[in-house]
C-alpha cells in the first residue's frame, strides 16, 4: 500500500490528492498545510474585498472534513513541514497549534509549497498600512482596515492581475487608486500596443498610471503614508498594496538537496518529478516548458498547477503520464474590458529565436446590427513559412474569453491561420457575426502569407522614408475630425480612391491606413492592382492611437 504525502494545499495539492484518490483506493494519503485552510479561492479574493463576493466562505473550497468523507483523505491544516529528508523518505512537521513537532515517513512526495509575495527590502516597507494578498487572512486584514475607516486613496505596487484586479475592485469602493508599475507598460504577457488599450481603459476610469517608475520608499507623514518613486514622484495615499510579484517558496526543496533553477524554482522534468525520483512538485514553485518555444518557464497560474497536479498524482501512483508544456492562457477583467492572451509574446519569440508575423485586427462581438456589441482588438502571432498560430492577445468587452480559448486550443493543436479561416464557430446575433473575430483573424494572416497583403507595423511609421513614403489615410472627413490623425497623413476617402489614381505619384510608396484595417486594404488592393506600390498599416488608427499617437 502506497503512503502518498503532499505538502501544500489550494489548488496544487488539493487537486493532487483527490486525483489520486481516484487512481488508488488503497492508498494512504495525507495532505499536510501549513495555513488554516486547504483549499480556498485565492483568485476571487479581489472581488471579496471589492464586494462583489458577499459571502467569505463562499472562497472556502473544501475542508478537511470534506476530503475525509467525500475521499477518505487525511487533511492537516496549521502543520508545518519544517525539514525533508530524503534519505529516511520522512519530513519533519510542525503542528503550529501545539508547537509539537513529529515525523511522517513517506513512499511518495508531492510539494506544492506556492509562493509569496515579494515584499522588497525598502525604506519604510514594513510600516503600518502597506499590504500584501496572497491568502484569506491577508484579504481579512485588508478588508478590515477598508470596512473600518473611510480610505480615500490607495498606491498599488504592481501591475499585474492582482495589482489591477485590487485597483478595479479599490474603485469600486470609492478609492482613488494609483498605480505604481516599473515596467513601460501593465500586465507583462501583452506586448505594448496592447497594453495601451488597458491603459486607455484605466484613465478613463480616473486611475492614475505612473509607468516606467518603481518604488524607492515608503514614509509618513502628517498621519498619511507617502510613497516615493525611483523618479522622485511623492504620492500620499492613506494605505498601499504590494502587488509586485511573486517569489517560489522552494526553501523547503532547496534545503534537501533538489535540484534548483537559477531563479529559485524546483526543477522538474515532464513527469513533474524532481531531481529525486520520488518526489513530485507542482504549482507556482515549479519551473516547466514553454509548450510553444521549448525553452523553460514559470506559470503562477491556477489552470496549469491543476493540470500539473492530476499529472504529478498519476506519476507518483504508477500512471505514466506528461506535461507537455505551458501556454500561458489568462483572463483578466479591467473596468469592463476583458484582457486574455496565450501563448508566447513578441519579446518572448524573439528572446527563443523564433521567426513569427504579426497582423492586428477589430472586430464587433456580435453580429454588428445586434444591439450591445463592442470592439475587440485581436493580435495573432503566426508562423511565417507554414503560419503555425503561436500566440495571441485580445483586448475588448463580450466574448473575448470565447475567442481566446478557441486560439488556445488552435496553438495547442498546432493549427495553422489557414485552418482559422475555415473554423465552424458558432453564430447567432446576440454572440457574433457569421465571420466570427476567429475566422477573421485568420484571414487576414493568410493574406499575409498568400501575398494578398503586404503590411507595416505601427512602430515602423518613425522609420519611414520622407522622400519615398507617403501616408495615406482613407477615412472620412468626419472621421479625422472626431478621432485625430496621423501626422503629415494625406486624405482621400475610400469612394473617392479610384477616381483620384491620377493625383497620386507612381514613383511614391503609399502607406495606407484607417480605423482598424479593412478599408485600408481594400485601398490597397486597389492601388497595387493599378501599378503603384503601397502596404497596409496594420490594425490601423485603433492600434496606432493609444499606443503611438
Amino acid at each position: 500500500m502506497t503512503k502518498l504525502v503532499i505538502v501544500g494545499g489550494v489548488a496544487g495539492g488539493a487537486t493532487a490528492a483527490a486525483r489520486a484518490r481516484r487512481l488508488d483506493e488503497r492508498a494512504r494519503i495525507l495532505v499536510l498545510e501549513r495555513g488554516e485552510y486547504v483549499s480556498f479561492a485565492n483568485c476571487g479574493l479581489p472581488y471579496y474585498i471589492g464586494g462583489v463576493i458577499k459571502k467569505r466562505e463562499d472562497l472556502l473550497l473544501s475542508s478537511p472534513q470534506i476530503f475525509k468523507e467525500r475521499y477518505n483523505i487525511e487533511v492537516r491544516t496549521q502543520a508545518e513541514v519544517t525539514a525533508l529528508d530524503r534519505a529516511a523518505k520522512a519530513v519533519e512537521v510542525k503542528d503550529l497549534r501545539t508547537g509539537a513537532v513529529y515525523r511522517e515517513a513517506y513512499d511518495k512526495l508531492i510539494l506544492s509549497p506556492g509562493a509569496e509575495p515579494v515584499k522588497p527590502p525598502l525604506p519604510g516597507i514594513d510600516l503600518e498600512g502597506i499590504y500584501t494578498l496572497r491568502s484569506l487572512p491577508d484579504s481579512d486584514r485588508l478588508k478590515a482596515r477598508l470596512d473600518a475607516d473611510p480610505v480615500q486613496s490607495a498606491v498599488v505596487v504592481g501591475g499585474g492581475f492582482i495589482g489591477l484586479e485590487m485597483a478595479e475592485n479599490l474603485a469600486r469602493r470609492g478609492v482613488q487608486v494609483s498605480i505604481v508599475e516599473m515596467l513601460d507598460q501593465v500586465l507583462a504577457p501583452l506586448d505594448f500596443e496592447m497594453a495601451a488599450l488597458v491603459h486607455r481603459q484605466l484613465r478613463r476610469q480616473e486611475i492614475r498610471l505612473v509607468l516606467a517608475d518603481g518604488l524607492k520608499s515608503f514614509d509618513r507623514r502628517d498621519g498619511r503614508l507617502v510613497a516615493t518613486t525611483r523618479q522622485g514622484r511623492e504620492i500620499a495615499c492613506d494605505l498601499a498594496l504590494l502587488a509586485i510579484g511573486i517569489r517560489p517558496e522552494s526553501g523547503l526543496a532547496r534545503a534537501a538537496g533538489l535540484k534548483i533553477t537559477e531563479r529559485g524554482h524546483i526543477w522538474v522534468d515532464q513527469t513533474l518529478r524532481t531531481s529525486d525520483p520520488d518526489i513530485y512538485a507542482v504549482g507556482d514553485a515549479v519551473r516547466t516548458l514553454d509548450f510553444v518555444t521549448g525553452l523553460p518557464t514559470v506559470t503562477a497560474l491556477a489552470g496549469p498547477a491543476n493540470k500539473q497536479a492530476r499529472i504529478a498524482a498519476d506519476n507518483a501512483l504508477g500512471r505514466r503520464s506528461l506535461y507537455r508544456g505551458s501556454l500561458g492562457t489568462m483572463a483578466v477583467k479591467v473596468f469592463g474590458l476583458t484582457v486574455a492572451a496565450s501563448g508566447p509574446n513578441e519579446k518572448t519569440l524573439t528572446r527563443a529565436g523564433l521567426p513569427y508575423l504579426v497582423s492586428y485586427t477589430h472586430s464587433d462581438s456580435q453580429a454588428g446590427y445586434y444591439p450591445g456589441g463592442q470592439e475587440m482588438a485581436v493580435k495573432l502571432l503566426f508562423s511565417p513559412g507554414g503560419g503555425r498560430v503561436l500566440g495571441a492577445q485580445i483586448v475588448g468587452g463580450p466574448g473575448v474569453d470565447k475567442r481566446i480559448d478557441v486560439l488556445a486550443a488552435a496553438i495547442r493543436a498546432g493549427l495553422t491561420v489557414f485552418d482559422l479561416e475555415e473554423l465552424d464557430l458558432a453564430y447567432a446575433p446576440p454572440y457574433s457575426s457569421a465571420k466570427d473575430p476567429v475566422n477573421i483573424a485568420g484571414y487576414v494572416a493568410a493574406n499575409l502569407l498568400r501575398g494578398d497583403l503586404e503590411n507595416v507595423y505601427p512602430t515602423d511609421l518613425e522609420k519611414l522614408d520622407p522622400d519615398r513614403d507617403v501616408v495615406l489615410d482613407v477615412r472620412s472627413k468626419v472621421e479625422l475630425r472626431l478621432f485625430g490623425r496621423i501626422e503629415d497623413s494625406v486624405n482621400i476617402p475610400l469612394p473617392q480612391l479610384r477616381e483620384r489614381l491620377p493625383e497620386l505619384d507612381r514613383s511614391k510608396r503609399y502607406i495606407i491606413y484607417c480605423a482598424v484595417g479593412y478599408r485600408a486594404y481594400l485601398a490597397y488592393r486597389i492601388l497595387v492592382q493599378n501599378g503603384f506600390e503601397a502596404r497596409n498599416l496594420s490594425g490601423g488608427f485603433a492600434t496606432y492611437g493609444p499606443a503611438f499617437d
